[in-house]
């Protein structure tokens, strides 16, 4: 390579830290993130998102983690990976996005290249992201520097589909810089699709996810549909598994930092544009009423076996899928917040959370004693809060309500 490429991802969080760790161990790589407290984390290698162990971080190298912007001037080739949420409204919040947009903006260079993660709606790179850079450095894309997207795709918790199992997509928009671009990610995976079009791999990032959520909310809805007529949904679907094209989606409750924004993202633009989404938002709708349904169910339960307000209960599993320690939109948490307001002596507890994590939200990470409890409720099917379930029912000191899907 002629000109030393020198990565840095910007955003240390279940996209970038990843993309971070697997550079660093073959590139000298700076990981950045405004969170100062993350930062003085990792540097004693220490994930509060339990998503890496100590021996998970490189031993042979000296760590490039900052928060303080003057390590990334050296830098020329920036990799963004900060979350684009949403607001109350549901419509896109793209201020982290733009806040890093900004931090490159300011010390980029010629011949650099931006290549942005986070999931957008179509059409966000080159009419936001883009002009926001050639307005703060006064440069020009695709004459002074270049801008890549590449949707990320780390499936937190997932360890058959890891970084280097899956493919990559990278859309590029000047063929020029396809083996700089090439050098960095073979880094990552040995498995990647190039295309030229950004706002079409936007879209496809988006479609992704949709194509998910929608049919997790068909499943949903089918079981809905078998609780009310008491019918057996398990047995149910294990006669239609027998057809050969029956898709294998199961149901359950739809949280994290995707499935419940990324359609969102495309019915903001759409709507823009006077498109009506109505399968889209429905899905999405039928999704986060299960939170609804499971407290009902939860709170019949504990009616009918004359649970009062001051009686000790325990809510297990509160992140938002199995084998995961990430609370953001966690409609499993969402549930304990409700229950703690009906039942004022309600516990949280959640091992896979990390101590740090546990103490923000006021949680437990460990219990010795669940004797004390009049109830345990679980929701989120960990592996270890299975086993524990699994013991309790034998015991039988508990009244125990299973909402593991």
């Amino acid at each position: 390579m002629k000109n030393r490429i020198f990565p840095a991802v910007i955003g240390l969080g279940y996209v970038g830290l990843p993309i971070y760790l697997n550079l660093q161990k073959k590139i000298n790589t700076v990981g950045f993130d405004i969170d100062k407290e993350k930062i003085l984390n990792l540097k004693k290698k220490i994930d509060t998102n339990n998503q890496f162990k100590k021996t998970d971080f490189f031993q042979h190298k000296i760590s490039n983690f900052s928060s303080n912007y003057s390590q990334l001037k050296k830098c020329n080739f920036f990799i963004i990976t900060v979350p684009t949420p949403i607001f109350k409204n549901k419509k896109p919040d793209l201020g982290p996005l733009i806040n890093a947009t900004k931090i490159v903006g300011k010390i980029i260079k010629d011949e650099d290249i931006v290549v942005y993660e986070s999931t957008v709606y179509p059409g966000v790179t080159n009419s936001i992201c883009v002009p926001l850079i050639e307005k703060i450095s006064k440069l020009k894309n695709k004459i002074n520097f270049n801008v890549v997207y590449s949707p990320e795709r780390i499936n937190p918790g997932d360890r058959k589909h890891s970084i280097n199992k899956i493919t990559k997509v990278i859309a590029l928009e000047n063929s020029k810089i396809k083996r700089k671009v090439k050098f960095v990610y073979k880094h990552l995976t040995s498995k990647l699709f190039f295309t030229n079009n950004i706002e079409d791999t936007e879209t496809s990032k988006v479609f992704e996810n949709i194509q998910r959520d929608v049919n997790i909310s068909l499943m949903n809805e089918l079981y809905i549909i078998c609780e009310k007529l008491n019918l057996n949904y398990e047995n149910i679907i294990k006669i239609a598994k027998t057809k050969w094209n029956f898709l294998n989606f199961n149901p359950g409750l739809v949280g994290g930092h995707c499935l419940p924004v990324d359609p969102y993202y495309l019915s903001y633009v759409a709507k823009k544009n006077k498109i009506n989404t109505k399968l889209i938002i429905a899905g999405r709708e039928t999704n986060d009423s299960m939170k609804d349904i499971l407290y009902k169910k939860i709170t019949t339960y504990l009616k009918k076996n004359k649970i009062n307000y001051h009686a000790k209960i325990l809510i297990c599993g509160l992140t938002y899928k199995p084998e995961v320690a990430d609370l953001r939109n966690s409609l499993a948490y969402n549930i304990f917040i409700k229950i703690k307001k009906k039942f004022k002596y309600s516990t949280g507890f959640d091992p896979l959370i990390h101590n740090t994590q546990a103490k923000k939200k006021m949680i437990l990470n460990k219990i010795n004693n669940f004797k004390k409890y009049k109830a345990i409720i679980f929701i989120t099917k960990h592996k270890i809060l299975y086993k524990i379930y699994k013991k309790l029912i034998i015991n039988k000191k508990n009244i125990i309500i299973n909402c593991m899907l």
